[in-house]
């Protein structure tokens, strides 16, 4: 069996590891895989899936990382019907300001990576004024009859001759079959690099940046079985995202060119410390030169998905429930303790019947069955999870019963107290409305928005500004300082209908730093720019109101206003 056909085949599990052999290859073993080097610390294997967790101990006590989270779309559903066209949102963002004389920064000579959904590439919103494509690339990962881009082993690309040919063809799918069906992708990248159109009624944030485009392919169907993702629910693997992100940075490593990264995609799943593989990857890149990340804080913020509990000699447990809908299927809740605490827990169904999960300090799953009640729940358990050092627990639920469940959670032994969190899956993973009764709205921006270096960006209306009540709010588990800046993102126009979510945030972000790595590094006026310098110039142009205080969990340091960065420099 080839390598292509391990990745694309539902018999093989995707792993993400990051020990890599001497020879460049991950250690030997298993017998049955392939696997895809990312750098010289990050690999993806594709192994069996009836051998996977039955060949190391290392392995098994390592399962959180390794296993690939399941990102969805960070948007509301959109509002096709509108279709008036207009640039208030860029207008808001001091962004139509700069693309005038004097400064004319449009975002040429940079590149902008979109990783979503795809791209409807015929749209006249992605061509120049001849009516050739602006877009240079795209690597379709859901189409398999196409040749796949260096040094990756599936999908296919198409490159801008290939584009331009379909473009001019009566039969363009034959050439070019990649499209956007969804519409996501395609939303963001007007918004972000969209060409004027209209008659001037609309224009992209930076209209004379290139384009390249990751369509990312659905997660495998074990995977989504796991995480019990709803059926019809977008559900991208963190493996694909990662290489996406790999296929961007060589990309622009062949033409030497900066390179604005824009993610509209986004988990609760993870430590909330940005230390996972897909964060601990975009905070290497984001050191480099001319490389920018910027990352939605996702729509969690009133979903009443998170819990933050603590526990103290006075207080020795804590009482967590949780609201379970009708026509649950079910779903992954992961409570996160910070050493040298553990923690044990008693669940009670909303029957009244009652199990105890007491901490085994080991790694073998434990599985729970009720008597009345059709439910079942595995409990996985880490004693020092690998990326962030603190106690993990999994509670994966199976056919939960409707109603209010009880989760007593309490510390025992020797050393007793400290802090803990739980988090539910991002909405659009839950079958129904499921939510804890007493949630913290804080610490709900989704991943990889904690990730070192990154542009995180919140969601504020423009017509009352204010923050937008689904937008996840900081500031990371160890207190470390998100979102950074807050856009625009509720009923934005863009060629797809009016968007809301805190993606369409991102992607107008994403526009005005192409405008800032147009001016530092095309024009040579700051050509060492990287991630965390576009992120500090963004902070010192916000725009802020009198009355709050700053940097806060709902907005960080203000609102996005590019002209006010030239403003800061000059003085003014």
């Amino acid at each position: 069996m080839t390598c292509k056909e391990r990745i694309l085949s539902n018999d093989y599990s995707d792993w993400i590891i990051d020990f890599i052999s001497d020879d460049k290859r991950p250690r030997n073993l298993w017998d049955d895989y392939c696997y895809h080097i990312v750098n010289d610390d990050l690999a993806i294997v594709y192994i069996d899936r009836t051998t996977a967790l039955n060949s190391s101990t290392d392995f098994r006590r390592s399962f959180y990382s390794f296993l690939p989270k399941c990102y969805g779309l960070m948007e509301s559903p959109p509002n096709l019907s509108a279709q008036r066209l207009n640039t208030l949102s860029l207008s808001a963002s001091g962004i139509l300001e700069v693309q005038r004389p004097p400064l004319s920064l449009t975002g040429k000579g940079v590149v902008i990576g979109f990783i979503d959904t795809g791209i409807r590439y015929q749209e006249p919103v992605f061509r120049d004024f001849a009516g050739r494509s602006r877009i240079l690339s795209i690597w379709d990962q859901t189409i398999q009859t196409g040749t796949p881009p260096e040094g990756f082993e599936y999908g296919s690309e198409y490159t801008n001759v290939m584009i331009n040919e379909a473009l001019e063809s009566s039969a363009p799918f034959s050439i070019v079959p990649s499209t956007d069906v969804n519409g996501h992708g395609s939303a963001m990248a007007s918004l972000a690099a969209g060409s004027t159109i209209g008659n001037g009624s609309f224009t992209g944030a930076a209209p004379d940046s290139d384009i390249v485009v990751v369509k990312l392919k659905e997660a495998k169907p074990y995977l989504r079985d796991y995480y019990k993702i709803p059926a019809g629910v977008p559900c991208y693997s963190e493996t694909d995202i990662i290489q996406a992100v790999q296929y961007l940075q060589k990309y622009v490593e062949v033409l030497s060119r900066p390179l604005v990264v824009c993610l509209g995609i986004g988990t609760s799943t993870g430590d909330h410390m940005g230390l996972g593989m897909l964060g601990n990857y975009i905070g290497y890149l984001s050191r480099q030169k001319s490389r920018v990340f910027v990352v939605a804080v996702g729509n969690e913020g009133n979903a009443a998905h998170h819990f933050q509990g603590m526990i103290s000699m006075r207080e020795t447990y804590r009482d967590v429930e949780l609201r379970v809908g009708e026509n649950e299927n079910g779903f992954v809740m992961d409570l996160w303790g910070d050493a040298p605490y553990f923690y044990n827990a008693t669940i009670r169904t909303p029957g009244g019947e009652s199990i105890r999960w007491n901490n085994p300090r080991g790694y073998t799953p434990q599985e729970f069955n009720f008597v009345y009640e059709k439910t079942r729940i595995i409990v996985d358990y880490l004693l020092v999870e690998q990326a962030s050092g603190a106690e993990l627990i999994r509670f994966r639920f199976t056919d939960p019963t409707a109603g209010v469940w009880n989760i007593r959670v309490n510390s025992e032994g020797m050393i007793v107290g400290g802090g803990f969190d739980i988090w539910l899956p991002i909405t659009q993973f839950l079958s129904s409305e499921t939510y804890f009764l007493e949630p913290s709205p804080y610490v709900t921006i989704t991943e990889p928005g904690y990730a070192y270096g990154v542009v995180t960006v919140a969601n504020y209306g423009i017509s009352n500004n204010g923050i937008y009540p689904s937008s996840g709010r900081g500031y990371a588990r160890d207190n470390f300082i998100a979102p950074d800046i807050a856009a625009p993102g509720v009923n934005v126009s863009t060629p797809f209908g009016e968007r809301t979510g805190s993606s369409i945030s991102a992607a107008i972000t994403a526009g005005g730093c192409a405008q800032l790595m147009q001016w530092a590094v095309v024009e040579d006026n700051d050509f060492l720019v990287n991630s965390i310098n576009i992120k500090n110039y963004l902070i010192r142009g916000a725009q802020r109101d009198d009355f709050l205080e700053y940097p806060n969990r709902e907005w960080g340091y203000g609102r996005l206003n590019i002209a006010g960065v030239f403003n800061f420099l000059a003085g003014l």
